[in-house]
């Protein structure tokens, strides 16, 4: 892959998930990408009690976003093999986290609605 694209990539992740959970993932994250814009327009400010509480599930949506890869593709902490590996893994903690902070708040704000000022 020396010149890789991104029709490439596409197609690798479409053959690691399949077709259809792939490309219900990418719609999953564009909804909730939108639903926290949209939050962080209506409340104009971020309510740091609720980022606060979004930060406690980071650890929790790194650990699923591992072992749903994992699941995926069939494979154990064991395949690791080298550095690019491990950090791939890292990764995919990281986006995980990251992942699960920004769906906790804007569930968060969505259920409840804007509060108070903090």
């Amino acid at each position: 892959m020396e010149n890789p694209t991104i029709g490439t990539f596409i197609a690798v992740f479409e053959e690691m998930f399949g077709r259809g959970l792939f490309w219900g993932l990418v719609v999953l994250a564009v909804v909730i990408t939108l639903a926290y814009i949209f939050v962080l327009i209506r409340d104009r400010s971020v309510s740091w009690r609720k980022f606060l509480l979004a930060q406690l599930f980071m650890p929790i949506g790194a650990v699923a976003a591992v072992w749903f890869v994992f699941a995926i593709t069939k494979s154990h902490l064991r395949d690791i093999g080298g550095p690019i590996d491990l950090i791939l893994v890292l990764g995919i903690a990281t986006l995980g986290a990251v992942g699960a902070a920004i769906l906790v708040y804007t569930v968060q704000s969505v259920l409840k609605g804007p509060g108070p000022a903090e």
